[in-house]
């Protein structure tokens, strides 16, 4: 099969077109079933492999929803690699467009949430950030520290409760009323072997976010200008969750 062949080939398995010229069946028979099979098994596999990373997303909207708009987006969206750990991540983008998703506003954050678990369990494997490390630096240094990041982190803000509609939707809490309904806010990471979803206040988010920028620790918390923010608090997250592995000291 010649390369074009090959290429048209693949083009008409995500559209409702003919099979391209040159291709027969055994039987002399126009090949359009046998090609139907063919299209119907890539969008069967593909939206599998959509529905095994957006598992809360599939309970939120029903198996049946959760199909037509992975068809849709399939159509639109072919994979490019063989490899298919991070198809789909734009896949929260296309939902936010979704004209029949319109009235679940917060499904578009729930999906970007588990794109970023998968994205943190296919990280690279590294060493948290030693506690002791960190205590065995003279305080006076402290604020000139530049701490890097984990591969696995992300760090995620919402205007709805994403997190506990992803718990919920996921096993991890029981189904039930949300009030107050209000933003939420989450670091992701895998420090070891499992992904952790941590939630955070508005002000931590901001804090984290700027330190994986490159912020240094007095610049990062120097920038906030909310009354509520908890230093204390936000440096035990730091080392209890494994956001860092390592730090450097920033020299002018």
């Amino acid at each position: 099969m010649s390369e074009i062949t090959q290429n048209a080939f693949a083009a008409g398995l995500f559209g409702a077109s003919l099979p391209p010229d040159g291709l027969a069946a055994w039987n002399e028979a126009v090949p359009q079933r046998r090609y139907d099979v063919y299209r119907n098994n890539v969008t069967a596999s593909l939206t599998g492999a959509l529905a095994s990373r957006f598992p809360a997303a599939e309970s939120i909207v029903g198996a049946d929803f959760f199909r037509a708009m992975a068809a849709d987006f399939i159509k639109d969206h072919p994979p490019h690699s063989p490899v298919l750990l991070a198809y789909g991540d734009d896949f929260p983008d296309f939902a936010a467009a979704f004209e029949p998703a319109r009235p679940l506003a917060y499904l578009p954050d729930v999906m970007r949430l588990e794109v970023a678990r998968g994205r943190a369990y296919h990280a690279a494997n590294a060493r948290p950030l030693d506690p002791a490390a960190l205590a065995a630096v003279d305080p006076a240094r402290l604020g000139s520290l530049v701490l890097v990041p984990h591969p696995a982190l992300s760090i995620l803000s919402s205007p709805h409760p994403m997190v506990t509609i992803w718990a919920m939707n996921a096993g991890e809490r029981p189904l039930g009323p949300i009030d107050p309904w209000q933003g939420e806010h989450a670091l992701i990471v895998r420090p070891r072997l499992a992904v952790e979803v941590i939630p955070l206040p508005p002000a931590g988010a901001r804090f984290f976010r700027r330190l994986a920028a490159g912020a240094n620790l007095a610049q990062a918390a120097a920038a906030l200008d909310d009354n509520g923010f908890d230093l204390t608090e936000a440096l035990a997250v730091l080392l209890c969750s494994g956001a860092f592995t390592t730090f450097k000291e920033d020299v002018p």
